[in-house]
């Protein structure tokens, strides 16, 4: 999951950089809105690698 994450990132990424400006900020928003659940995907599996409850 995080592969297809990841890539999906990257390709909003590069989209970002080549659209006009009223598509932008919609892109911009998805960005964030991947980036936050791949750092939260991360954040499980950190907790889980350190054997917490997650919380």
């Amino acid at each position: 999951m995080t592969n297809a994450l990841e890539n999906h990132i990257e390709e909003l990424r590069r989209e970002a950089n080549h659209c006009d400006p009223a598509e932008r900020a919609q892109i911009e928003a998805e960005l964030e809105q991947a980036l936050a659940e791949l750092a939260a995907i991360i954040a499980a599996k950190d907790t889980e690698l350190a054997g917490e409850p997650p919380h």
